[in-house]
Protein backbone atom coordinates (compact mmCIF):
# COMPACT_ATOMS: atom_id res chain seq x y z
CA UNK A 1 0.00 0.00 0.00
CA UNK A 2 1.37 3.39 -1.04
CA UNK A 3 0.42 6.27 1.26
CA UNK A 4 0.03 9.65 -0.42
CA UNK A 5 1.21 12.72 1.45
CA UNK A 6 1.36 15.16 -1.46
CA UNK A 7 5.09 15.56 -0.93
CA UNK A 8 7.09 12.40 -1.55
CA UNK A 9 5.60 10.40 -4.42
CA UNK A 10 8.41 8.75 -6.39
CA UNK A 11 8.69 7.71 -10.01
CA UNK A 12 9.09 4.09 -8.94
CA UNK A 13 5.84 4.29 -6.94
CA UNK A 14 4.08 5.72 -10.00
CA UNK A 15 5.27 2.72 -11.99
CA UNK A 16 4.07 0.33 -9.28
CA UNK A 17 0.56 1.80 -9.30
CA UNK A 18 0.43 2.17 -13.09
CA UNK A 19 1.75 -1.26 -14.06
CA UNK A 20 1.47 -3.45 -10.96
CA UNK A 21 -1.89 -2.17 -9.63
CA UNK A 22 -0.41 -1.32 -6.23
CA UNK A 23 -3.09 -0.04 -3.81
CA UNK A 24 -3.11 3.58 -2.62
CA UNK A 25 -4.41 5.51 0.39
CA UNK A 26 -4.20 9.02 1.84
CA UNK A 27 -2.04 9.80 4.85
CA UNK A 28 -3.63 11.37 7.93
CA UNK A 29 -1.64 14.54 7.25
CA UNK A 30 -3.02 14.72 3.70
CA UNK A 31 -6.59 14.18 4.90
CA UNK A 32 -6.21 17.07 7.36
CA UNK A 33 -4.66 19.32 4.70
CA UNK A 34 -7.47 18.66 2.19
CA UNK A 35 -10.21 19.27 4.76
CA UNK A 36 -8.54 22.45 5.99
CA UNK A 37 -8.23 23.75 2.42
CA UNK A 38 -11.90 23.02 1.72
CA UNK A 39 -12.92 24.94 4.84
CA UNK A 40 -10.92 27.94 3.61
CA UNK A 41 -12.71 27.73 0.26
CA UNK A 42 -16.10 27.81 1.97
CA UNK A 43 -15.00 30.94 3.83
CA UNK A 44 -14.03 32.57 0.53
CA UNK A 45 -17.49 31.88 -0.90
CA UNK A 46 -19.05 33.87 1.91
CA UNK A 47 -17.16 36.99 0.82
CA UNK A 48 -18.61 39.27 -1.82
CA UNK A 49 -15.41 39.26 -3.86
CA UNK A 50 -14.46 37.75 -7.23
CA UNK A 51 -12.04 34.84 -6.99
CA UNK A 52 -10.82 33.42 -10.30
CA UNK A 53 -12.27 30.01 -11.09
CA UNK A 54 -14.17 29.91 -7.79
CA UNK A 55 -16.92 32.38 -8.62
CA UNK A 56 -15.79 33.69 -12.01
CA UNK A 57 -15.66 32.27 -15.50
CA UNK A 58 -12.53 30.65 -16.92
CA UNK A 59 -9.82 31.81 -19.33
CA UNK A 60 -10.98 34.80 -21.36
CA UNK A 61 -14.17 34.82 -19.25
CA UNK A 62 -12.27 35.54 -16.04
CA UNK A 63 -14.00 38.92 -15.66
CA UNK A 64 -17.49 37.34 -15.57
CA UNK A 65 -18.74 37.10 -11.97
CA UNK A 66 -20.88 33.99 -11.45
CA UNK A 67 -23.79 33.99 -9.02
CA UNK A 68 -23.97 31.36 -6.27
CA UNK A 69 -26.94 29.62 -7.86
CA UNK A 70 -24.90 29.03 -11.05
CA UNK A 71 -21.75 27.61 -9.49
CA UNK A 72 -22.73 23.95 -9.90
CA UNK A 73 -23.48 24.56 -13.58
CA UNK A 74 -20.14 26.38 -13.94
CA UNK A 75 -18.21 23.36 -12.71
CA UNK A 76 -20.20 20.78 -14.64
CA UNK A 77 -20.02 22.76 -17.87
CA UNK A 78 -16.25 23.04 -17.47
CA UNK A 79 -15.88 19.27 -17.54
CA UNK A 80 -18.35 18.77 -20.41
CA UNK A 81 -16.92 21.51 -22.62
CA UNK A 82 -13.28 20.63 -22.07
CA UNK A 83 -13.49 16.85 -22.62
CA UNK A 84 -12.54 17.10 -26.29
CA UNK A 85 -9.28 15.16 -26.45
CA UNK A 86 -8.87 13.25 -29.69
CA UNK A 87 -6.64 10.69 -31.38
CA UNK A 88 -5.57 7.27 -30.15
CA UNK A 89 -6.37 6.04 -26.66
CA UNK A 90 -3.64 6.50 -24.08
CA UNK A 91 -2.43 3.28 -22.47
CA UNK A 92 -4.35 2.27 -19.36
CA UNK A 93 -1.08 2.52 -17.43
CA UNK A 94 -0.62 6.15 -18.46
CA UNK A 95 -4.13 7.02 -17.28
CA UNK A 96 -3.55 5.26 -13.95
CA UNK A 97 -0.30 7.19 -13.50
CA UNK A 98 -2.10 10.47 -14.21
CA UNK A 99 -4.91 9.67 -11.76
CA UNK A 100 -2.35 8.94 -9.06
CA UNK A 101 -0.42 12.14 -9.72
CA UNK A 102 -3.61 14.22 -9.73
CA UNK A 103 -4.69 12.74 -6.41
CA UNK A 104 -1.25 13.45 -4.93
CA UNK A 105 -1.40 17.04 -6.19
CA UNK A 106 -4.79 17.58 -4.57
CA UNK A 107 -3.58 15.91 -1.36
CA UNK A 108 -1.23 18.83 -0.73
CA UNK A 109 -4.19 20.89 0.44
CA UNK A 110 -4.02 24.02 -1.71
CA UNK A 111 -6.97 23.34 -4.03
CA UNK A 112 -10.11 23.69 -1.92
CA UNK A 113 -11.54 20.40 -3.15
CA UNK A 114 -13.57 18.08 -0.93
CA UNK A 115 -11.89 15.03 0.53
CA UNK A 116 -14.49 12.82 -1.16
CA UNK A 117 -13.27 13.92 -4.60
CA UNK A 118 -9.67 12.91 -3.85
CA UNK A 119 -10.82 9.66 -2.28
CA UNK A 120 -12.92 8.87 -5.35
CA UNK A 121 -9.79 8.96 -7.54
CA UNK A 122 -8.04 6.58 -5.17
CA UNK A 123 -11.06 4.26 -5.04
CA UNK A 124 -11.07 4.12 -8.82
CA UNK A 125 -7.39 3.20 -8.81
CA UNK A 126 -7.85 0.55 -6.15
CA UNK A 127 -10.85 -0.99 -7.93
CA UNK A 128 -9.19 -0.61 -11.36
CA UNK A 129 -11.75 1.67 -12.97
CA UNK A 130 -9.72 3.40 -15.69
CA UNK A 131 -11.20 6.20 -17.83
CA UNK A 132 -10.70 6.10 -21.57
CA UNK A 133 -8.57 9.12 -22.39
CA UNK A 134 -7.34 10.16 -25.82
CA UNK A 135 -3.81 11.33 -26.49
CA UNK A 136 -4.13 14.52 -28.53
CA UNK A 137 -5.56 17.96 -27.91
CA UNK A 138 -3.50 19.36 -25.03
CA UNK A 139 -1.47 22.56 -25.24
CA UNK A 140 0.27 21.80 -21.96
CA UNK A 141 -1.13 25.07 -20.54
CA UNK A 142 -3.47 25.49 -18.70
CA UNK A 143 -2.29 21.97 -18.27
CA UNK A 144 -3.70 18.90 -19.99
CA UNK A 145 -7.27 20.17 -19.89
CA UNK A 146 -8.76 17.86 -22.52
CA UNK A 147 -7.32 14.69 -21.04
CA UNK A 148 -8.10 15.51 -17.41
CA UNK A 149 -11.66 16.47 -18.35
CA UNK A 150 -12.15 13.09 -20.05
CA UNK A 151 -10.90 11.48 -16.86
CA UNK A 152 -13.24 13.60 -14.71
CA UNK A 153 -16.30 12.81 -16.86
CA UNK A 154 -16.32 9.26 -15.56
CA UNK A 155 -16.76 10.04 -11.84
CA UNK A 156 -18.60 13.39 -11.98
CA UNK A 157 -22.20 14.09 -12.93
CA UNK A 158 -25.15 16.48 -12.50
CA UNK A 159 -28.77 16.12 -11.47
CA UNK A 160 -29.64 14.68 -14.90
CA UNK A 161 -27.00 11.95 -14.53
CA UNK A 162 -26.95 11.10 -18.24
CA UNK A 163 -25.13 7.98 -19.36
CA UNK A 164 -24.19 9.77 -22.59
CA UNK A 165 -22.31 12.45 -20.63
CA UNK A 166 -20.26 10.08 -18.48
CA UNK A 167 -17.41 9.27 -20.87
CA UNK A 168 -16.04 5.73 -21.01
CA UNK A 169 -13.97 3.58 -18.70
CA UNK A 170 -12.44 0.13 -18.50
CA UNK A 171 -13.55 -2.15 -15.68
CA UNK A 172 -13.00 -5.89 -15.31
CA UNK A 173 -11.59 -6.08 -18.82
CA UNK A 174 -14.57 -4.38 -20.47
CA UNK A 175 -15.10 -0.92 -21.94
CA UNK A 176 -18.27 0.58 -20.44
CA UNK A 177 -19.83 3.99 -20.17
CA UNK A 178 -18.37 5.88 -17.24
CA UNK A 179 -21.67 5.65 -15.39
CA UNK A 180 -21.89 1.87 -15.86
CA UNK A 181 -18.23 1.33 -14.93
CA UNK A 182 -18.62 3.24 -11.68
CA UNK A 183 -21.85 1.41 -10.89
CA UNK A 184 -20.25 -1.98 -11.57
CA UNK A 185 -17.40 -1.08 -9.20
CA UNK A 186 -19.92 0.10 -6.56
CA UNK A 187 -18.57 3.65 -6.65
CA UNK A 188 -20.69 6.80 -6.39
CA UNK A 189 -20.36 9.54 -8.99
CA UNK A 190 -20.33 13.05 -7.58
CA UNK A 191 -21.79 16.47 -8.40
CA UNK A 192 -18.95 18.97 -8.39
CA UNK A 193 -19.00 21.90 -5.98
CA UNK A 194 -17.29 25.31 -6.46
CA UNK A 195 -13.66 25.20 -7.64
CA UNK A 196 -13.64 21.41 -7.94
CA UNK A 197 -13.89 21.24 -11.73
CA UNK A 198 -10.87 23.49 -12.10
CA UNK A 199 -8.96 21.65 -9.37
CA UNK A 200 -9.43 18.36 -11.24
CA UNK A 201 -8.34 19.49 -14.71
CA UNK A 202 -5.90 22.37 -14.24
CA UNK A 203 -2.33 21.04 -14.50
CA UNK A 204 0.07 19.25 -16.83
CA UNK A 205 -0.72 15.94 -15.14
CA UNK A 206 -0.81 13.63 -18.16
CA UNK A 207 2.44 15.23 -19.34
CA UNK A 208 3.96 14.40 -15.96
CA UNK A 209 2.55 10.86 -16.04
CA UNK A 210 4.05 10.05 -19.43
CA UNK A 211 7.21 11.86 -18.40
CA UNK A 212 7.56 9.69 -15.29
CA UNK A 213 7.11 6.50 -17.31
CA UNK A 214 9.61 7.74 -19.91
CA UNK A 215 12.11 8.59 -17.19
CA UNK A 216 11.79 5.11 -15.64
CA UNK A 217 12.32 3.56 -19.06
CA UNK A 218 15.34 5.81 -19.56
CA UNK A 219 17.03 4.66 -16.36
CA UNK A 220 16.59 1.01 -17.33
CA UNK A 221 17.78 1.68 -20.88
CA UNK A 222 21.03 3.11 -19.52
CA UNK A 223 21.68 -0.15 -17.67
CA UNK A 224 20.82 -2.21 -20.75
CA UNK A 225 23.03 -0.05 -22.93
CA UNK A 226 26.01 -0.71 -20.64
CA UNK A 227 25.33 -4.46 -20.77
CA UNK A 228 24.97 -4.37 -24.54
CA UNK A 229 28.18 -2.38 -24.83
CA UNK A 230 30.09 -4.88 -22.68
CA UNK A 231 28.81 -7.86 -24.67
CA UNK A 232 29.63 -6.14 -27.97
CA UNK A 233 33.10 -5.33 -26.62
CA UNK A 234 33.78 -9.02 -25.99
CA UNK A 235 32.42 -10.11 -29.35
CA UNK A 236 34.64 -7.54 -31.07
CA UNK A 237 37.71 -8.39 -28.95
CA UNK A 238 37.79 -4.80 -27.76
CA UNK A 239 40.21 -3.09 -25.40
CA UNK A 240 39.38 -2.54 -21.76
CA UNK A 241 41.79 0.30 -21.00
CA UNK A 242 39.32 2.92 -22.27
CA UNK A 243 37.18 2.03 -19.23
CA UNK A 244 39.91 2.48 -16.63
CA UNK A 245 38.50 4.44 -13.67
CA UNK A 246 41.49 6.81 -13.63
CA UNK A 247 40.65 8.03 -17.12
CA UNK A 248 37.06 8.89 -16.18
CA UNK A 249 37.94 10.39 -12.82
CA UNK A 250 40.18 12.80 -14.74
CA UNK A 251 37.08 14.22 -16.41
CA UNK A 252 34.90 14.01 -13.32
CA UNK A 253 31.47 13.50 -14.90
CA UNK A 254 29.46 11.21 -12.66
CA UNK A 255 27.39 9.49 -15.35
CA UNK A 256 30.51 8.72 -17.38
CA UNK A 257 32.24 7.31 -14.30
CA UNK A 258 29.23 5.09 -13.53
CA UNK A 259 28.88 3.77 -17.07
CA UNK A 260 32.60 2.97 -17.36
CA UNK A 261 32.51 1.19 -13.99
CA UNK A 262 29.52 -0.90 -15.08
CA UNK A 263 31.27 -2.08 -18.21
CA UNK A 264 34.60 -2.64 -16.44
CA UNK A 265 32.91 -4.81 -13.81
CA UNK A 266 30.89 -6.75 -16.40
CA UNK A 267 34.12 -7.60 -18.24
CA UNK A 268 35.96 -8.85 -15.14
CA UNK A 269 37.86 -12.07 -15.95
CA UNK A 270 36.99 -11.90 -19.66
CA UNK A 271 39.54 -13.70 -21.83
CA UNK A 272 38.17 -12.23 -25.05
CA UNK A 273 38.95 -8.64 -24.09
CA UNK A 274 42.37 -7.29 -25.10
CA UNK A 275 43.06 -10.38 -27.23
CA UNK A 276 43.48 -8.59 -30.56
CA UNK A 277 46.43 -6.64 -31.96
CA UNK A 278 44.62 -3.31 -32.32
CA UNK A 279 45.73 -0.40 -30.16
CA UNK A 280 42.35 1.25 -29.69
CA UNK A 281 38.72 0.75 -30.70
CA UNK A 282 36.32 2.83 -32.74
CA UNK A 283 34.27 5.54 -31.04
CA UNK A 284 31.12 3.41 -30.65
CA UNK A 285 33.13 1.32 -28.16
CA UNK A 286 35.90 3.57 -26.88
CA UNK A 287 33.76 6.69 -26.39
CA UNK A 288 30.62 4.88 -25.24
CA UNK A 289 31.08 5.77 -21.52
CA UNK A 290 31.18 9.43 -22.51
CA UNK A 291 27.92 9.07 -24.49
CA UNK A 292 26.14 6.73 -22.08
CA UNK A 293 27.32 8.87 -19.19
CA UNK A 294 25.95 12.07 -20.71
CA UNK A 295 22.58 10.33 -21.00
CA UNK A 296 22.75 9.32 -17.35
CA UNK A 297 23.57 12.86 -16.27
CA UNK A 298 20.70 14.23 -18.35
CA UNK A 299 18.35 11.72 -16.72
CA UNK A 300 19.29 13.00 -13.27
CA UNK A 301 18.03 16.45 -14.22
CA UNK A 302 14.88 15.00 -15.81
CA UNK A 303 14.12 12.89 -12.73
CA UNK A 304 14.67 15.82 -10.38
CA UNK A 305 12.25 18.04 -12.31
CA UNK A 306 9.60 15.33 -12.67
CA UNK A 307 9.79 14.33 -9.01
CA UNK A 308 9.17 17.95 -8.05
CA UNK A 309 6.30 18.21 -10.53
CA UNK A 310 4.40 15.11 -9.36
CA UNK A 311 4.59 16.49 -5.80
CA UNK A 312 3.52 20.02 -6.75
CA UNK A 313 0.30 22.01 -6.41
CA UNK A 314 -0.45 22.76 -10.06
CA UNK A 315 -4.00 24.11 -10.32
CA UNK A 316 -5.08 27.75 -10.26
CA UNK A 317 -5.87 29.56 -8.07
CA UNK A 318 -4.28 28.18 -4.91
CA UNK A 319 -5.71 28.76 -1.44
CA UNK A 320 -3.23 29.41 1.35
CA UNK A 321 -3.40 29.00 5.12
CA UNK A 322 -4.77 32.45 5.95
CA UNK A 323 -7.48 32.21 3.30
CA UNK A 324 -5.51 34.16 0.71
CA UNK A 325 -6.44 33.14 -2.85
CA UNK A 326 -3.56 33.59 -5.28
CA UNK A 327 -4.01 33.24 -9.02
CA UNK A 328 -0.90 32.22 -10.95
CA UNK A 329 0.44 29.74 -13.46
CA UNK A 330 1.64 26.56 -11.77
CA UNK A 331 -0.36 24.63 -14.37
CA UNK A 332 2.08 25.66 -17.11
CA UNK A 333 3.85 22.63 -18.56
CA UNK A 334 7.09 24.32 -19.62
CA UNK A 335 9.30 22.57 -17.03
CA UNK A 336 8.04 19.20 -18.27
CA UNK A 337 8.25 20.15 -21.94
CA UNK A 338 11.90 21.18 -21.65
CA UNK A 339 13.04 18.06 -19.80
CA UNK A 340 11.04 15.82 -22.16
CA UNK A 341 12.87 17.41 -25.10
CA UNK A 342 16.14 16.75 -23.28
CA UNK A 343 15.18 13.16 -22.48
CA UNK A 344 14.17 12.50 -26.07
CA UNK A 345 17.50 13.79 -27.38
CA UNK A 346 19.46 11.81 -24.79
CA UNK A 347 17.69 8.50 -25.44
CA UNK A 348 17.90 9.01 -29.19
CA UNK A 349 21.68 9.23 -28.80
CA UNK A 350 21.72 6.09 -26.67
CA UNK A 351 20.01 4.24 -29.52
CA UNK A 352 22.21 5.84 -32.15
CA UNK A 353 25.51 4.66 -30.66
CA UNK A 354 24.02 1.19 -30.07
CA UNK A 355 23.16 0.94 -33.77
CA UNK A 356 26.77 1.79 -34.65
CA UNK A 357 27.93 -1.16 -32.57
CA UNK A 358 25.44 -3.44 -34.35
CA UNK A 359 26.82 -2.25 -37.69
CA UNK A 360 30.39 -2.88 -36.53
CA UNK A 361 29.54 -6.44 -35.46
CA UNK A 362 28.26 -7.24 -38.97
CA UNK A 363 31.00 -5.64 -41.07
CA UNK A 364 33.95 -8.03 -41.59
CA UNK A 365 36.24 -5.03 -42.15
CA UNK A 366 35.52 -3.83 -38.60
CA UNK A 367 34.69 -6.86 -36.48
CA UNK A 368 38.11 -8.49 -35.88
CA UNK A 369 37.58 -11.76 -37.70
CA UNK A 370 33.86 -12.42 -37.40
CA UNK A 371 32.09 -13.50 -40.61
CA UNK A 372 30.31 -10.94 -42.78
CA UNK A 373 26.74 -10.42 -41.50
CA UNK A 374 27.49 -12.95 -38.77
CA UNK A 375 26.62 -15.92 -41.00
CA UNK A 376 27.54 -18.70 -38.60
CA UNK A 377 27.89 -21.44 -41.23
CA UNK A 378 30.49 -20.24 -43.73
CA UNK A 379 29.20 -22.69 -46.34
CA UNK A 380 25.96 -20.68 -46.50
CA UNK A 381 27.56 -17.33 -47.26
CA UNK A 382 25.59 -15.79 -50.09
CA UNK A 383 22.62 -18.12 -49.82
CA UNK A 384 21.90 -16.78 -46.33
CA UNK A 385 21.71 -13.12 -45.25
CA UNK A 386 22.64 -13.58 -41.62
CA UNK A 387 21.73 -10.63 -39.38
CA UNK A 388 21.76 -8.09 -42.19
CA UNK A 389 18.15 -6.96 -41.80
CA UNK A 390 17.98 -6.57 -38.01
CA UNK A 391 20.59 -3.84 -38.50
CA UNK A 392 18.32 -2.25 -41.12
CA UNK A 393 15.55 -2.18 -38.51
CA UNK A 394 17.85 -0.61 -35.94
CA UNK A 395 18.93 2.05 -38.44
CA UNK A 396 15.29 2.79 -39.26
CA UNK A 397 14.42 3.21 -35.58
CA UNK A 398 17.39 5.53 -35.09
CA UNK A 399 16.28 7.70 -37.99
CA UNK A 400 12.74 7.87 -36.62
CA UNK A 401 14.14 8.88 -33.23
CA UNK A 402 16.14 11.68 -34.80
CA UNK A 403 12.93 13.14 -36.20
CA UNK A 404 11.01 12.67 -32.93
CA UNK A 405 13.83 14.32 -30.96
CA UNK A 406 13.23 17.71 -32.57
CA UNK A 407 12.09 20.14 -29.87
CA UNK A 408 8.39 20.37 -29.07
CA UNK A 409 8.81 22.97 -26.32
CA UNK A 410 9.78 25.72 -28.77
CA UNK A 411 6.41 25.46 -30.55
CA UNK A 412 3.63 27.63 -29.17
CA UNK A 413 0.33 28.99 -30.46
CA UNK A 414 -1.98 31.39 -28.55
CA UNK A 415 -5.39 30.24 -27.28
CA UNK A 416 -8.43 31.65 -25.43
CA UNK A 417 -8.52 34.93 -27.37
CA UNK A 418 -4.86 35.59 -26.46
CA UNK A 419 -5.46 35.35 -22.72
CA UNK A 420 -3.35 32.19 -22.93
CA UNK A 421 -0.73 33.46 -25.35
CA UNK A 422 2.20 31.14 -24.60
CA UNK A 423 1.67 27.40 -24.35
CA UNK A 424 4.13 24.66 -23.46
CA UNK A 425 3.23 21.74 -25.76
CA UNK A 426 4.35 19.49 -22.92
CA UNK A 427 2.10 16.52 -23.63
CA UNK A 428 3.37 16.24 -27.20
CA UNK A 429 6.94 16.45 -25.91
CA UNK A 430 6.25 13.71 -23.36
CA UNK A 431 4.53 11.47 -25.91
CA UNK A 432 7.49 11.82 -28.26
CA UNK A 433 9.97 11.08 -25.46
CA UNK A 434 8.13 7.85 -24.65
CA UNK A 435 8.09 6.87 -28.34
CA UNK A 436 11.85 7.43 -28.45
CA UNK A 437 12.34 5.39 -25.27
CA UNK A 438 10.43 2.46 -26.73
CA UNK A 439 12.27 2.70 -30.04
CA UNK A 440 15.59 2.77 -28.20
CA UNK A 441 14.63 -0.34 -26.24
CA UNK A 442 14.05 -2.09 -29.58
CA UNK A 443 17.47 -0.98 -30.83
CA UNK A 444 19.13 -2.23 -27.65
CA UNK A 445 17.30 -5.55 -27.94
CA UNK A 446 18.73 -5.90 -31.45
CA UNK A 447 22.24 -5.14 -30.15
CA UNK A 448 21.91 -7.65 -27.32
CA UNK A 449 20.64 -10.31 -29.70
CA UNK A 450 23.32 -9.56 -32.29
CA UNK A 451 26.21 -9.47 -29.83
CA UNK A 452 25.05 -12.74 -28.23
CA UNK A 453 24.94 -14.33 -31.69
CA UNK A 454 28.44 -13.01 -32.33
CA UNK A 455 29.65 -14.43 -29.02
CA UNK A 456 28.45 -17.90 -30.02
CA UNK A 457 30.57 -17.63 -33.15
CA UNK A 458 33.55 -16.40 -31.08
CA UNK A 459 33.18 -19.35 -28.74
CA UNK A 460 33.58 -21.69 -31.69
CA UNK A 461 36.66 -19.75 -32.79
CA UNK A 462 38.14 -19.75 -29.27
CA UNK A 463 36.55 -22.65 -27.35
CA UNK A 464 38.94 -22.27 -24.40
CA UNK A 465 38.25 -18.59 -23.72
CA UNK A 466 35.80 -17.43 -21.02
CA UNK A 467 33.41 -14.48 -21.00
CA UNK A 468 33.46 -11.80 -18.33
CA UNK A 469 31.66 -12.32 -15.05
CA UNK A 470 28.82 -9.90 -15.75
CA UNK A 471 28.46 -10.54 -19.46
CA UNK A 472 28.39 -14.30 -18.95
CA UNK A 473 25.57 -13.96 -16.41
CA UNK A 474 23.48 -11.83 -18.74
CA UNK A 475 24.26 -14.04 -21.72
CA UNK A 476 23.01 -17.10 -19.83
CA UNK A 477 19.74 -15.30 -18.98
CA UNK A 478 19.32 -14.35 -22.62
CA UNK A 479 19.84 -17.88 -23.81
CA UNK A 480 16.94 -19.05 -21.62
CA UNK A 481 14.74 -16.67 -23.64
CA UNK A 482 16.19 -17.06 -27.13
CA UNK A 483 18.43 -19.91 -28.33
CA UNK A 484 21.33 -19.56 -30.77
CA UNK A 485 20.19 -19.99 -34.38
CA UNK A 486 22.96 -21.18 -36.70
CA UNK A 487 21.00 -20.55 -39.91
CA UNK A 488 18.64 -17.90 -41.24
CA UNK A 489 15.34 -17.87 -39.40
CA UNK A 490 12.59 -15.43 -38.48
CA UNK A 491 15.01 -13.09 -36.77
CA UNK A 492 12.22 -10.63 -36.01
CA UNK A 493 10.30 -13.20 -33.98
CA UNK A 494 13.43 -14.14 -32.06
CA UNK A 495 14.28 -10.53 -31.28
CA UNK A 496 10.66 -9.86 -30.23
CA UNK A 497 10.90 -12.65 -27.66
CA UNK A 498 13.87 -10.88 -26.12
CA UNK A 499 12.13 -7.51 -26.39
CA UNK A 500 9.06 -8.80 -24.55
CA UNK A 501 11.27 -10.26 -21.82
CA UNK A 502 12.98 -6.88 -21.33
CA UNK A 503 9.68 -4.97 -21.36
CA UNK A 504 8.25 -7.25 -18.66
CA UNK A 505 11.33 -6.65 -16.51
CA UNK A 506 11.09 -2.89 -16.95
CA UNK A 507 7.38 -2.55 -16.22
CA UNK A 508 7.61 -4.97 -13.29
CA UNK A 509 10.10 -2.52 -11.74
CA UNK A 510 12.75 -5.24 -11.64
CA UNK A 511 16.45 -4.72 -12.20
CA UNK A 512 17.23 -5.41 -15.86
Amino acid sequence: MIELTGNDLSIEQIMQVAYQDEKVCLSKKAVDAVERSHALLLDCLEKDMPFYGINTGYGIFHTKKISKDQLLDLNRNLILSHAVATGDELDVQVVRAAMLIRANTLAKGFSGIRLSAVQCLLDMLNKEVTPLVRAQGSMGSSGDLCQLAQMALVFTTDKRDLDTESGYAYFAGKLLSGKDAMKAAHLERMILKPKEGLALINGATFSAAIGAISCWYGKQLCNLADVGLAQSMEALLGRKDAFDSRLHAARGLQGQIESARNVWNALTNSEFIDSSVQVQDGYALRCAPQVHGAVRDSLLHVECTLTSEVNAATDNPLIFENGTVISGGNFHGEPIALVMDLLGIALAELGAISERRIFRLLDDHLNNGLPLMLIADGRKSGTESGLMIPQYSAASLVMENRHLANSDAVHSLPTSANQEDHNANSLTAARHALMIARNTLRVLAIELYTSAHAMDIRKKQYPDKKMGRGTAAFYEKMRTVVAFQEHDTLWGEEINKLLQYLEIKITACEVV
